[in-house]
């Protein structure tokens, strides 16, 4: 999912429940044996998968084909929080939830903390690490090791620039965030209406991604009650007064993203670079069709120069769900799913969805793709390259949809109005710190 949308509906979280007696540790259940395995994928059954990616019943048609005996009702809750919202209501009324879901990995903590997703270790999760790239694998996993889910399909950060715009006004492809800014100054000044990038007011995905290649660690849940919140530290306030400054300077624009405007904006070369993911490419593909040929991908600048760091924006998993009927056929639906190296490879070739997988991001069959659009340059293989780059530890909250709201009510805000960034940062951290501990959290920083 492209967006962090906040939600309307306020997660409860059962604390209680959580806290195991005042136990952090998780008990691991026993694993299941490969005799318990094969009969459970040899009996009759029906699993239900609730998923937004488009035609995605080809890829659960060959896992069908491999198990015969498993039935799988693929449905379309909703993309993103409307199926959250749908999955809530479910377990809270004890009936009607799947078997297995797609979930992004910001909302791993929020549901693994209500224990609404299943731990997959006793079911062969743990052979499955090795085959994932390193940084997806700590987004699934627990404090105390528990997996929580298979990656599916990512969004590494780079930067898409306009090659003709950057020749025309002489700017050379920036190392540094310094030597973007200086980029920024001297594009505006050449024409005013071009802008050497938008940071959307409305978009918390993006602005986590910075954080997180700057190395921000802006949340951290430390048990089942207590969780660290970062979010004006000295890290963080660098990022920030960094945009900040340049969007009140008026060199870099804050326009809202994924809207009418917008979309004009990147036809129009309104913007000569997009700070975007891994999935990127593709959606500019059809989104901008009138610049074809002018793009080209690039690693995004670094802090310190010499760097080589990138934050993530997007992707997701396939999750199973407390209370399945069926945990074995479920969790080897979603091992297979996110495993098998057909279904992983036509994910990335006809869904188009960025790999999770080691093996798919050494594959020169989609590495070594030429699309035209970027000039012929191997844009998949820039971003493979930068997917090795995203570090491991950053952490989610716990309450994300609240995190979110907040940003946009202050930081997003600040952007749009072009006031002060840092003392916006200071109320996301008040404001997210008070509904932390007003829902029974122990705060941290």
């Amino acid at each position: 999912m492209k967006r962090f949308k906040a939600a309307a509906v306020v997660l409860v979280l059962a604390l209680a429940a959580c806290s195991g007696g005042g136990d952090d540790e998780t008990t691991k259940a026993a694993p299941a044996s490969q005799a318990d395995i094969d009969k459970a994928m040899q009996t009759p059954t029906e699993l239900t998968f609730w998923t937004w990616v488009p035609d995605i019943q080809k890829e659960v048609d060959m896992f069908t084909a491999k198990y015969p005996a498993i039935k799988v009702k693929v449905v379309n809750a909703g993309q993103g929080e409307p199926q959250y919202t749908k999955l809530r209501t479910a377990l809270k009324a004890g009936t009607g939830a799947p078997d297995a879901v797609q979930i992004e990995f910001q909302y791993i903590p929020t549901f693994s903390l209500t224990k609404s997703l299943v731990d997959l270790r006793p079911y062969g999760a743990e052979a499955q690490k090795d085959k994932f790239v390193d940084w997806t694998w700590s987004q699934v996993s627990g404090a105390n090791g528990e997996i929580w889910a298979y990656p599916q399909d990512t969004g590494p950060m780079g930067m898409l620039y306009r090659q003709d715009l950057f020749d025309k006004y002489g700017i050379e492809v920036p190392k540094t965030w310094e030597e973007f800014a200086a980029a920024a100054r001297k594009l505006h000044t050449a024409d005013p209406k071009v802008y050497l990038t938008n940071l959307a007011s409305n978009q918390n995905g993006a602005y986590m991604g910075m954080l997180w290649q700057a190395g921000a660690k802006p949340f951290a849940t430390t048990g089942p009650e207590s969780v660290t919140v970062n979010l004006n530290d000295e890290v963080a306030k660098k990022v920030g007064d960094y945009w900040g400054g340049l969007i009140k300077e008026g060199v870099v624009s804050a326009d809202p993203d994924f809207t009418d405007p917008w979309y004009q904006a990147l036809n129009r070369g309104k913007y000569a670079t997009w700070l975007t993911a891994a999935w990127g490419p593709v959606f500019l593909t059809g989104s901008a069709k009138s610049t074809s040929g002018k793009w080209r991908a690039a690693p995004l600048p670094q802090w310190t120069a010499g760097e080589n760091k990138a934050g993530n924006w997007g992707g997701s998993t396939t999750a199973v769900v407390t209370g399945t009927k069926n945990p074995v056929a479920a969790a080897k639906f979603a091992e297979f799913l996110n495993t098998d190296p057909a279904v992983t490879k036509r994910f990335a070739t006809e869904q188009f969805l960025f790999p999770a997988t080691k093996a798919l991001l050494a594959d020169q069959s989609f590495t070594g793709l030429k699309p035209e659009f970027y000039g012929g340059q191997t844009v998949n293989q820039v971003f493979s390259d930068i997917s090795g780059t995203v570090d491991t530890q950053f952490q989610w909250p716990p309450f994300l949809d609240q995190a979110v709201n907040d940003w946009d009510e202050t930081v997003g805000k600040s952007f749009a109005d072009k006031s002060d960034t840092g003392a916006a940062l200071d109320q996301w951290q008040q404001r997210v710190s008070d509904y932390a501990k007003n829902q029974g959290f122990k705060v941290g920083q």
